[in-house]
């Protein structure tokens, strides 16, 4: 089964590179994607960009892919669920939720000539980053794409109830599947509130398990896929 990996902010396809590896050695064909203005040198996209991008690989699948948002991108994956609830089979959520209708996609950070750079790793202590070395800091630091303001401050809009429908798993890495529920149980995840079929599912990692725990993320997407 395709399996669609639309990786969070300042990152771009290639942080899914050894999920993607693992995935193939399962049996599944995984499609990282390079989202418009994080990857290919464009400065100027916006959110409808990245979403129209993320429609088109949908798109380009024979079947009924499995969509996988992480962090800030759990919205890409909700918002194609909400263009494509009868083509897409599964929707899986790592480490982040999506935005409700109305909300900006990411305006989390400062933006500074017309776009939002990492914003060092404070704002990360820690279990977002417990499990992150100085080296792969670094690492993550200098290769972080700033993120075009038109993609952060852009405006999420979900029109389908339908979306509802598609069942979505949620991966929890720096946060536990009972604190998702508390979450979403208070209201403060409005979206997943009214999905009819929520799971959760545990992983003991930091906010990047594509980084620090590849392959048990690829076994995790792999289960999620084969219940698809």
């Amino acid at each position: 089964m395709d399996v669609l990996l639309i990786a969070g902010l300042w990152l771009d396809g290639s942080a899914w590179a050894d999920v993607a590896s693992t995935l193939r050695s399962l049996g599944h064909h995984p499609v990282p994607l390079t989202l418009p203005g994080q990857g290919d040198g464009s400065a100027s996209a916006t959110l409808d960009d990245q979403v129209a991008a993320v429609l088109t690989a949908v798109d380009a699948t024979s079947g009924k892919p499995v969509v996988v948002g992480h962090s800030a991108a759990c919205t890409l994956a909700w918002l194609a669920a909400d263009a494509r609830p009868d083509k897409i089979s599964k929707v899986v959520l790592v480490g982040g939720f999506p935005a409700a209708d109305g909300k900006p996609y990411a305006d989390f950070f400062e933006l500074r000539d017309g776009v939002m750079p990492f914003p060092g790793w404070a704002p990360f202590e820690g279990p977002d980053s417990a499990d992150l070395d100085e080296e792969a800091r670094r690492a993550f630091a200098a290769a972080a794409i700033p993120v075009p303001g038109g993609v952060a401050t852009g405006v999420v809009r979900l029109t389908d109830e339908r979306r509802f429908e598609v069942p979505v798993v949620v991966i929890c890495p720096e946060f536990t599947p009972a604190s998702a529920k508390e979450w979403i149980n208070a209201g403060d995840v409005p979206e997943l509130a009214e999905v009819e079929h929520l799971d959760f599912v545990d992983l003991d990692s930091g906010h990047w398990p594509m980084h620090t725990k590849p392959a048990e993320l690829a076994r995790l997407l792999a289960a999620a896929v084969d219940t698809a």
